[in-house]
């Protein structure tokens, strides 16, 4: 099938790229003209394991292709895609602007019949004022629907999510929308969910802000273990192994961030609120959230008295392992507490150190921020140190070494990755989440 991708940020990336793997001839297009210029080429701007190979294989293979020219990408496909970011606005509503704008490009160009499919995260009701904005600005009165296909990408594995889904969403109005997207995602082989499009778009917001509320709540049950003396890994553990709970998304640590929990727990707060229902729940599960951040800084200050022109390492910066995003990283927020707090830092990350050192780049925290090229230059001569993101190498390091590079043998292991017995043999003063030794 002939597809344009409209938006070729994250998502827009990945589902371009993977359409094209699976032999659709797509057109990605973005207003940002260097990134246009730097894909087409074969570079991607974000870090995603497999991706940039995927790019350049469908680059060569002439399926894939990019650039700023909207008209001509309408034009030529049959099906569109809209992948353009809805950020939060101040009070945590979408910003929808980026999708009313594209929905007049394509009502502007379309020539023929087009299945306009809405990708990116958006509120209930976002379909209908998509088909009311292209009805509106429609030069010819040509025939179109409109769908939802909400995306279930997690960053770091997003290629084997798109091609191995738990399930497929669609949200249609019509025979002939359902039988095209069917059509298009049957080499995939996956359970296909067919819904109305409001329903579709509920679907969405209503898994993320399940799966942030798992994580809360084990975060709370977590104090709870530190209170009573107790274990959170066994108690998650015997938790999880319910088939009825599962042990998916029941990992203590320091919250959750990314571009897609806050962001989409936000926005269903603000569309139940705009539908006449309070979701207290939810306003609890970011509470929740927010308190775990600072319960880091809480357990330094226990540690190592006073943080005033300490030194504190702090491996991990991207919001999870396998990907260089920081939006909303926890991490991010953890190192602005401590700066405030006057504390000095010294930082490494496999692989989202320029994106951070962009967040750190002002005068004042360019000499308090430090950013190291491994985790042993970290330590050496910090206070402690911090672990805020479970990458695999974190798990493997020499602790014999480690030990002699800090003032202080302590280790406040945000991600739970380490043993407490073992770093008590070690000779560690070490702490994690919801744990004793």
């Amino acid at each position: 099938m002939k597809i344009a991708i409209i938006g070729a940020g994250y998502v827009g990336l990945v589902t371009g790229a993977c359409f094209a793997n699976l032999g659709n001839r797509v057109y990605c297009i973005d207003s940002d003209r260097k990134k246009v210029e730097a894909l087409a080429k074969g570079r991607i701007t974000i870090y995603e394991p497999g991706l940039q190979e995927m790019v350049k294989h469908n680059l060569g293979e002439g399926r894939l292709s990019f650039s700023t020219n909207i008209k001509t990408a309408v034009k030529k496909s049959d099906i569109i895609f809209i992948c353009v970011g809805t950020p939060s606005k101040d009070n945590g509503e979408a910003n929808l602007l980026d999708i009313e704008n594209v929905s007049r490009e394509i009502a502007k160009n379309v020539d023929s019949y087009k299945l306009i499919v809405e990708k990116s995260t958006v509120p209930v009701e976002t379909g209908e004022w998509v088909k009311k904005t292209i009805n509106a600005f429609r030069k010819k009165n040509v025939k179109f629907d409109v769908a939802s296909n909400p995306e279930f990408l997690r960053e770091g594995t997003a290629i084997e999510d798109f091609m191995r889904p738990d399930r497929i969403v669609i949200g249609v109005e019509s025979g002939r929308a359902k039988k095209i997207l069917f059509e298009l995602y049957k080499p995939l082989n996956a359970p296909i969910v067919v819904t109305d499009i409001k329903s579709a778009e509920i679907i969405k917001h209503a898994s993320n802000s399940f799966l942030a509320t798992k994580i809360s709540f084990i975060n709370a049950i977590s104090v709870i273990c530190e209170k009573a003396g107790a274990d959170i890994e066994k108690v998650a553990k015997g938790v999880g192994l319910d088939r009825r709970i599962g042990r998916g998304f029941l990992s203590a640590g320091i919250g959750f961030g990314g571009s897609c929990f806050p962001k989409d727990l936000s926005a269903f707060i603000h569309i139940a609120d705009r539908l006449g229902y309070r979701f207290g729940l939810l306003e609890e599960v970011e509470k929740i959230n927010e308190e775990q951040k600072a319960r880091i800084t809480g357990k330094i200050s226990q540690l190592i008295w006073n943080i005033p022109g300490k030194t504190i390492g702090v491996l991990g910066l991207s919001f999870k392992p396998n990907t260089d995003d920081i939006r909303n990283a926890p991490a991010i927020d953890i190192i602005e507490r401590l700066l405030r707090q006057g504390a000095k830092i010294k930082t490494y990350d496999p692989k989202a150190m320029q994106k951070t050192k962009k967040v750190f780049s002002g005068p004042d925290k360019k000499k308090s921020v430090i950013f190291c090229r491994d985790a042993y230059e970290t330590a050496r001569g910090s206070e402690c140190l911090l672990i805020l993101t479970d990458w695999n190498e974190f798990k493997e390091l020499d602790f014999k070494r480690l030990k002699k590079l800090l003032k202080q043998p302590i280790i406040i292991d945000g991600r739970n990755i380490y043993d407490p017995s073992e770093m008590k043999r070690l000779g560690f003063v070490y702490t994690g989440i919801g744990r004793h030794i």
